[in-house]
């Protein structure tokens, strides 16, 4: 990789970073278009998905696309939808050499974008900072080989593991600075997930709030008797955005028609041990488009998708009180006997928010 193709692919992945969160179920993929050492045009996915990255960035270089190099983060897609195939667009163009960061897994397309460019008599360069590219696009990747989106576990802990005191007090355990990290996360993320138990507990908008942010993340709650608060603050917060209801066939037709009448969307899942089964419930998501989720608790359903393998990033926040034993653990129980029994994750930074502690873990 030269010095120069790693810089502009380096501009083109923050160019898709800031469109994570509102694309789905389309990647979130940067293009800039250079000639002659200058960029000329630059483009990221839409919100909702289109226009794509490529055509925004050959419609700001115009003529200068001849003969210029693109470099794109994600493989120019092959296939008709609803816009004509971006490889298509960058030989249209004229381009003379394209550089990606990665192929698209997308069946529809898996190198054949890379093949109508190589056809066309445009040099193709792949692989151009992959490791990079994948952890961007990892939420798309994660639904089309697994059919789940990448979910993120939020936690916000005291110091020896408690989410609230023993009466169920948790407002406030971080502080503000900390709670606006949380917010900024939200809004990178299409959708934001809690458990019934704490819907019940906490009446949650979900929100995006103070940072300016029109759109919202889809708001799911995932509830498998539908017995959430009435007439709250999450009720009165459907107005705000999409929001959906995961429910289990046991669920009493009287909720089902009450939330939907006001805005809510059901959707069907099948029950696990003590509630919905996890895997069904990504699986579920995934179907609807879903790319990325963060889910904020609490720790019972937490701990559900945690011990079913499910979790692929955990954003921990902690806090600098102790609660004690009677206080409530982060996660429910796990049921391992041997430390080999429990999942790792590795830690990708760490750092300071304000007064607490902030760590971001990966799995594997």
């Amino acid at each position: 990789m030269s010095q120069d193709d790693g810089r502009h692919m380096a501009h083109a992945l923050a160019l898709s970073r800031r469109g994570l969160g509102r694309v789905w179920p389309n990647p979130s993929v940067g293009c800039v278009i250079v000639k002659d050492g200058v960029v000329v045009g630059r483009g990221v996915t839409a919100p909702g998905g289109r226009p794509h990255a490529e055509p925004q960035a050959l419609a700001m270089a115009g003529a200068a696309a001849r003969g210029a190099t693109a470099y794109v983060t994600l493989e120019p897609c092959a296939h008709h939808g609803k816009t004509p195939p971006c490889a298509n667009a960058l030989v249209a163009a004229g381009v003379a050499r394209v550089v990606s960061a990665l192929q698209d897994p997308d069946p529809r397309v898996s190198g054949g974008g890379h093949a109508i460019l190589r056809a066309a008599g445009i040099a193709v360069t792949t692989g151009v900072m992959e490791a990079e590219a994948r952890a961007v696009q990892q939420g798309f990747l994660s639904r089309i080989t697994l059919g789940r989106p990448m979910l993120t576990l939020k936690l916000a802990l005291s110091v020896d593991g408690r989410i609230a005191t023993a009466s169920g007090e948790s407002r406030w355990i971080t502080g503000p600075e900390a709670r606006a990290r949380v917010h900024l996360m939200r809004a990178s993320h299409d959708a934001v997930l809690v458990g019934g138990g704490t819907a019940r507990a906490d009446d949650p908008e979900l929100t995006v709030r103070g940072l300016g942010i029109g759109a919202q993340p889809v708001r799911i709650v995932a509830a498998s008797r539908l017995d959430l608060p009435r007439g709250g603050r999450m009720e009165a917060a459907i107005a705000h955005g999409p929001f959906w209801l995961v429910h289990g066939p046991d669920a009493p037709e009287e909720a089902r028609a009450y939330w939907a009448a006001r805005g809510a969307r059901l959707i069907g899942c099948r029950a696990g041990a003590g509630g919905l089964d996890a895997g069904a419930l990504m699986q579920a998501l995934g179907a609807e488009g879903l790319t990325r989720v963060f889910c904020e608790g609490g720790g019972q359903f937490a701990a559900a998708l945690v011990g079913a393998g499910l979790v692929d990033r955990l954003e921990v926040f902690g806090a600098g009180l102790l609660l004690g034993a009677d206080g409530r653990a982060g996660l429910g129980v796990l049921g391992h006997d041997r430390l080999a029994e429990a999942p790792r994750f590795r830690l990708v930074s760490a750092g300071t928010v304000g007064a607490d502690v902030w760590q971001s873990w990966a799995q594997g």
